[in-house]
């Protein structure tokens, strides 16, 4: 194996790794480890596929900092009320897209199943994580994670990040 394939091999399992890394910690409810999975100024969006593909901004959430992340895990973890559910990530290999000036962009399909003690499971939220993403002494991190979502609604509300 030449050295860039493994240097893609290795790139590619590292990748990998901070998506399972990423969904562990929504599944088990460890929210307050979620924001640090981002730069400081990195961005967080859950938009549909119909405003994606028209080039359209608006998005269901859109925050802009780690900041905002932790507000948002604040109003989570403290402010917000509803019936208690478990979720449960299931998330494809990556496709890298480009590497540009250290950033490293990839596509990530994704779906996310609910289940309320006592209840079947449903499927939640259902589409392509797009990422941008950045080495950091630390390993790497999202300077941005866009959920492009499929479904043309959302159940219920939509209280935990994807």
């Amino acid at each position: 194996m030449s050295a860039p394939d493994l240097q893609r091999l290795l790139l590619q399992l590292e990748i990998d790794q901070l998506n399972a890394a990423y969904a562990a910690v929504l599944d088990e409810k460890r929210f307050d480890e979620w924001p640090g999975f981002f730069l400081e100024n990195g961005r967080y969006q859950v938009q549909a596929r119909e405003n994606f593909d028209r080039g359209l901004p608006l998005a269901l959430i859109d925050l802009e900092s780690q900041g905002m992340m932790k507000d948002r895990v604040y109003g989570i973890t403290q402010t917000i009320y509803h019936g208690p559910y478990y979720t449960r990530h299931v998330v494809s290999p990556a496709q890298v897209l480009g590497e540009d000036g250290g950033r490293v962009r990839t596509q990530t399909h994704y779906a996310v199943f609910r289940t309320r003690p006592g209840d079947a499971s449903e499927v939640y939220n259902v589409g392509r994580y797009l990422d941008e993403l950045v080495r950091t002494p630390s390993g790497l991190k999202y300077a941005s994670r866009r959920c492009v979502y499929d479904s043309e609604m959302v159940l219920n509300s939509l209280i935990y990040p994807v």
